[in-house]
Formats: structure tokens, sequence, C-alpha cells
């Protein structure tokens, strides 16, 4: 009897265990326990590749998690091949995508991969385009520029995909050129169409501030037209806007940046995420080195406002495919 009774209080106490064991581990909030893969679809020193290491190393120093991140440029298929690999991911919350509006268009536009794949964490920033000229370039301005299209001498510009390429055809209207008179040249990244700018390959280059603002200060480049309503302030006010070069039309198409992640990825860990990069939105390094230094808008909306608003995105591209 007096075993039967230790075998009792035995069992009773294991099980009191296993139950305060996993009570405190449901009440324990979710955290990364490995390496995080964090995929890009532009080439490094793009746009996306500098948000990106910014905000992984703001999130390394201040210690917002123990765990490294890897950061996996994937350019293949303009981006889709990663954006596709992200979206049918098996997710414990280790792997993140960023993602603009630059990436979300065009997926709509050319793939059936869709937001309802993905689940939104944030959006941090929005920030607007430029035109830039290299040394090389033969025309000392943008209006120069449109006078030699139209009297027939071929004019390239070089830019990245997704909303470059928008914002290129709205500059054709505005501007009366046609493909022909202006060819536009697709990169992975801006940086290679920075690249192929300073290297005499293209005349022109359509630009994000955060990728063209080194090549701007050291003299390589020059900003011709800010492709807004209005100027920008701080180093960038006496670039004008297209309808001061001219009589044109302003072209004024805001680019988002944000974070997702697999739709499979657990909500905790995306609330995780969401949390951690607010912290990174209101510290003084994110608004010094990457808000004020790129021209940026701060826009940040966690995961809950940012996943409806990039539906409410996707569902103003796919009425203008109609």
């Amino acid at each position: 009897m007096k075993k039967l009774l230790g075998i009792l209080i035995i069992s009773c106490l294991l099980f009191s265990i296993s139950c305060q064991e996993k009570k405190s581990t449901e009440n324990e909030a979710w955290k990364p326990t490995k390496n995080i893969e964090w995929v890009v679809t532009s080439s490094p020193g793009g746009g996306s590749d500098i948000f990106t290491r910014i905000l992984t190393d703001i999130v390394t120093k201040k210690g917002f998690t123990e765990e490294s991140f890897v950061v996996n440029n994937q350019t293949d298929g303009a981006g889709e091949v990663g954006r596709l690999r992200v979206s049918r991911a098996k997710n414990d919350g280790h792997l993140l995508l960023t993602f603009n509006s630059a990436d979300l268009r065009p997926m709509i536009i050319n793939t059936d991969n869709r937001i309802e794949n993905f689940k939104p964490i944030c959006i941090l920033a929005s920030d607007r385009q430029l035109f830039i000229k290299g040394k090389q370039t033969p025309y000392k301005d943008l209006a120069e520029a449109i006078a030699a299209a139209k009297s027939g001498t071929k004019v390239t510009m070089g830019g990245s995909k997704g909303d470059d390429i928008e914002i290129y055809e709205m500059f054709l209207k505005s501007a009366g050129l046609t493909e022909e008179q202006m060819t536009y040249i697709m990169y992975d990244a801006t940086s290679d169409a920075i690249t192929a700018l300073l290297g005499g390959h293209v005349d022109l280059a359509l630009v994000k501030p955060a990728s063209a603002m080194q090549y701007l200060k050291s003299g390589d480049a020059e900003a011709i037209v800010t492709l807004a309503n209005e100027r920008y302030t701080g180093a960038l006010a006496d670039v004008p806007i297209l309808s001061e070069i001219g009589d044109y039309e302003n072209i004024d198409l805001p680019l988002w940046r944000g974070v997702v992640t697999s739709a499979d990825t657990p909500d905790e860990a995306v609330k995780f995420y969401s949390d951690m990069f607010q912290e990174v939105a209101n510290s003084p390094e994110w608004k010094s080195d990457y808000i004020e230094k790129n021209l940026l808008a701060e826009t940040f909306m966690p995961y809950d406002v940012a996943s409806e608003y990039m539906k409410n995105f996707q569902e103003t591209v796919l009425a203008a495919k109609k």
C-alpha cells in the first residue's frame, strides 16, 4: 500500500510539473530561436537592399533579437522567383521578405500570386523618385534630353522594375514621347541602372534617393528632376519638379517600403516582428541613418494596418488591370 501511495504521489508531482511547464511555455512570448533568412528581390546596393541592411543593422545593434539575419538577394525573374518561394514556404517565423509597392504591382499584373499568400508585417517608409544624369550624359538637363528625343536622337533611360516602369510610362505620356524616342532599359535594381549611367551605357536613370545619394554627393551624378508634386527640401531643394521645366504634368507615385512573411507564419511571430520594427521606426538611428539621409517620409503601419493597406493597393491595381 505504501509503495502504491508513493507511486501515486510521484505521478501527481510529475503531472503538476508538466502542467506548470506547459503553462509557462504558453505564456512565454514568441521569439526567434535560429538564424532569420531575409529575402531581398533586388541586387546588393539597390533601394530594397539598403532598406534591409539598415533595418537588420539597427535590430542587431539594439539587441532586439539574439538571432542573426542572413540576407539573401534573389533577383531571378525580376524578383518573382523569390516572392513566389516565400509565398509558398512552410514558415515557422524565420523567413522574411522585403516587399514594396514596386514588388506588389508587377506581381499582380504578371502572375497569379496575390497578397493573400503573404502576411504583411509592417510598412516603414515611403519615398519618391528622381531623374539623374551622369558625367557622360550629353544633355545638360531633362528638357534638352526631351528635345533631342523629339528631334530624332535616340535617348536611353535606365531603371529598375515595378513602379519604375509605370513612372517611365507616365513620363512618356506627360512629355509626349514614344518608347522608340526614349527607350527604357530595365535592370534588376536601381544600383545596376546607376552603374550603367556612370559607365555611359544609358543617358539618364530613374532612381530612388536612397540608392543615388552617395553618387550625387560625390558629383558622379546629378539630379535633374524630382518626380513629385512639390520639391524636396534639404540637399535636393534645388532640383525642379517636372512642371517647372516645361508644359508637363507632374508625376507623383509614392513608393512604400515594407516587410512581409509567408501566409503560413504563426500570428505570434508576425506580431513579434511588427512590434520590433515599430521600435526600429522610433529609434533615432532609423530617423537619421535612413529616413532623413535618404529624404524619405516616415510611414509606419503595424501588421493589421499594413495588411489592410496592401490589400486595398492590390484592389486598385486589379481594377486598373481590367
